[in-house]
């Protein structure tokens, strides 16, 4: 069976010019940073964050990861929301491995932090309390359905850190998402935070990576936390070949996912048994919910038996996901098979 795999736009496959790039790539080894297609991956990824230098990584988390173990020492704090991707989906590294403490605000139905809780959050110089280093954001934000977040709305987080001499981090993995729904340079996000990760391997479709930018001191740091993480690489041009593909190829693109999502969610919001405002929908994410008497994973499992695949982000909540690779005929072809479903169990 062919499936419709809706389920992430992590499971993008390369695309035959990446592949292409990836079996000619001029190689040398990265740990001694010489490997002239990594280098320039990271060059072009500074440059289109406007940052002074970017790092490579092979995944997002290990972005968010070596990001927040550079900004802070054991017992330092950082402030996210408490939907946070980093909070909910990264197995607790920054703790784990770091002693860092997580202080979580309420994130409101759009993505942002109130600022007012923000500032709430920030620790007072205090010998019983930990020393607030960091503030953690979400660009798109995945669990609240994709929404971007715009430089305004940043605003006033980067300019409340400023004011108390914390830093900004921003969990950029789908930063090219948000930058073309609001009909902006990604550049123009990453300004309102100090340090951004991004992912090449999602919706731009590269097979694996991401990267840090920021500062060139801080990326100087972030490259020795990077390796004492077990991130140190040798012939990765091969791999940094595929995500300079990504860059020079495939943000433009990421409109057309936007329009299928929204065509999936319309068509979702007539359903019987779904709920979803198709309004909601800014970008590639689709976050449905399912009548009370319906058990979501019932669903989900009787969709896969049909050949369409999502995943479950909560109780009585759906994700699907649009990314290349999924056409407009997948989405009328999909919705047909949900609305047979929902019809035997409705």
């Amino acid at each position: 069976m062919e499936f419709i795999d809706l389920r992430s736009d992590t499971v993008t496959k390369p695309t035959p010019e990446m592949r292409e790039a990836m079996y000619r790539a001029e190689v040398g080894d990265d740990v001694y940073g010489e490997d002239p297609t990594m280098n320039r991956l990271e060059e072009m990824a500074a440059e289109r964050l406007g940052k002074e230098a970017a790092l490579f990584v092979v995944s997002g988390t290990m972005g968010n990861l070596v990001s927040l173990l550079t900004h802070c020492g054991r017992g330092d704090e950082i402030i996210m929301g408490d939907k946070a991707h980093t909070f909910l989906y990264e197995q607790g590294g920054v703790s784990a491995l770091g002693g860092i403490h997580v202080r979580t605000v309420p994130n409101l139905p759009d993505g942002t932090l109130d600022p007012q809780d923000v500032e709430a959050a920030i620790r007072p110089d205090n010998l019983h309390f930990p020393r607030t280093r960091v503030i953690c954001l979400e660009n798109t934000h995945n669990v609240c359905g994709g929404v971007p977040l715009t430089p305004q709305q940043m605003a006033p987080i980067k300019e409340i850190a400023e004011r108390h001499g914390l830093a900004v981090h921003l969990d950029g993995a789908r930063i090219f998402n948000a930058a073309v729904a609001l009909g902006i340079e990604a550049k123009e996000i990453a300004a309102q935070a100090d340090t951004v990760q991004l992912c090449f391997s999602k919706g731009l479709s590269a097979p694996i990576g991401s990267a840090i930018c920021g500062p060139a001191d801080f990326i100087r740091e972030a490259r020795r936390t990077r390796k004492v993480v077990g991130g140190g690489m040798r012939q990765a041009g091969v791999i940094a070949a595929a995500a300079i593909v990504a860059l020079e190829k495939m943000v433009d693109r990421l409109a057309e996912d936007h329009e299928n999502a929204h065509l999936l969610a319309e068509g979702l919001a007539e359903i019987p048994g779904l709920k979803i405002d198709p309004s909601s929908v800014k970008t590639n994410i689709v976050i449905f919910g399912v009548q009370a008497q319906v058990a979501e994973q019932e669903v989900v499992a009787r969709l896969a038996e049909r050949g369409v695949k999502v995943g479950v982000i909560g109780p009585g909540r759906l994700r699907a996901v649009t990314h290349y690779g999924i056409t407009r005929q997948d989405i009328d072809r999909a919705l047909v098979i949900i609305r047979g479903v929902m019809k035997e169990l409705v």
